[in-house]
């Protein structure tokens, strides 16, 4: 690959228009969303969503979310049942990736779909983003804006850091505000699944779906059906261990809530000191970045994280960050 001379583009209609033009044009571009910052390129073009696999490093067997702004728009290209129906308008644009079978003649790329005959689709709750995918009128493929397999993007930054050299330009939109990748529910079988847990909550899911919503912990190395379904990802390059209630010198000690009495557990920092579970969801990559930095620490050690609702998401993040 040609090393680019890869710039951070700040938000105004000059930069917008040039950025659409580039994804038009079969270009890689990362883009800001409401979860992390995606490495977008037009879904329908091979050549384009192959630029992405060899910029991110990514097995051609691990699909990639493609990105709509509406739900006619998503129409156009898979087949949406009942059940989308129910989440587009309830929920949507929000960070939910619902998997649906491909359209028989779908202009989308079968590498989007790593030769599946589904894939996931989602609406991103992001005006920068929401405003490039309307006046291109593309679908974007959109996966994490970073090497296959390290810590997820949520700042223009981060995404330098990882792919610097590897993509002309990175749109700036501020820090992510959900700071997790999104929800992935299988839609394409008899019954609702989660493959990925996210920001949406299974009791939000079945709330609006009217009916039981499965969830599954899949670790498929071979063929997975969703993106974040590798054994081992969001990997720093430290050692990354979690449920610590004593960590070991030189350790980065993450808490959650209020500091436990032993004095031997006082926080190198802290998810949510309050013990809000959507603070810490938006604070978990760039902890694992700023930690990841430092040259202080051995290891990134994370306190007791409870797991219900989005600390279902958290431990999920930190169980494969941990697995080398």
């Amino acid at each position: 690959m040609l090393k680019k001379d890869t710039k951070i583009l700040e938000y105004n209609k000059d930069n917008i228009n040039l950025i659409c033009k580039e994804l038009t044009k079969g270009e890689v571009i990362a883009i800001p969303t409401e979860t992390v910052y995606g490495l977008s390129a037009n879904a329908c073009d091979e050549l384009a969503v192959s630029k992405i696999y060899h910029a991110k490093g990514r097995p051609s067997f691990n699909p990639l979310i493609v990105h709509f702004h509406s739900m006619d728009h998503i129409k156009e290209y898979v087949q949406v049942n009942e059940w989308a129906i129910k989440i587009i308008e309830n929920l949507c644009p929000a960070p939910i990736t619902m998997i649906l079978k491909r359209k028989e003649n779908t202009k989308l790329s079968h590498l989007v779909s790593a030769g599946l005959d589904t894939v996931g689709v989602r609406i991103p709750d992001h005006p920068i983003a929401l405003e490039i995918i309307k006046q291109t009128n593309l679908p974007l493929s959109a996966p994490s804006a970073n090497s296959s397999g390290l810590v997820s993007p949520t700042t223009a930054e981060h995404v330098l850091k990882s792919l610097g050299g590897r993509i002309p330009y990175i749109m700036n939109g501020g820090n992510s505000h959900v700071g997790v990748e999104s929800t992935v529910i299988d839609l394409s079988a008899d019954i609702p699944t989660i493959l990925r847990y996210g920001y949406i909550t299974q009791s939000t899911l079945e709330d609006i779906l009217g009916t039981p919503v499965n969830t599954v912990n899949i670790n498929d190395d071979n063929s997975p059906k969703s993106p974040g379904m590798m054994t081992s990802h969001y990997a720093p390059s430290l050692p990354v261990f979690k449920d610590v209630l004593h960590p070991k010198d030189k350790q980065a000690y993450i808490g959650f809530g209020i500091p436990h009495d032993n004095e031997q557990n006082i926080y190198t920092d802290n998810l949510s000191t309050s013990g809000d579970l959507v603070e810490a969801c938006a604070n978990l990559f760039k902890f694992l970045h700023k930690y990841d930095d430092s040259n202080s620490y051995t290891a990134i050690a994370f306190a007791p994280i409870p797991n219900t609702g989005l600390g279902l998401a958290i431990n999920d993040r930190l169980n494969r960050a941990t697995i080398r």
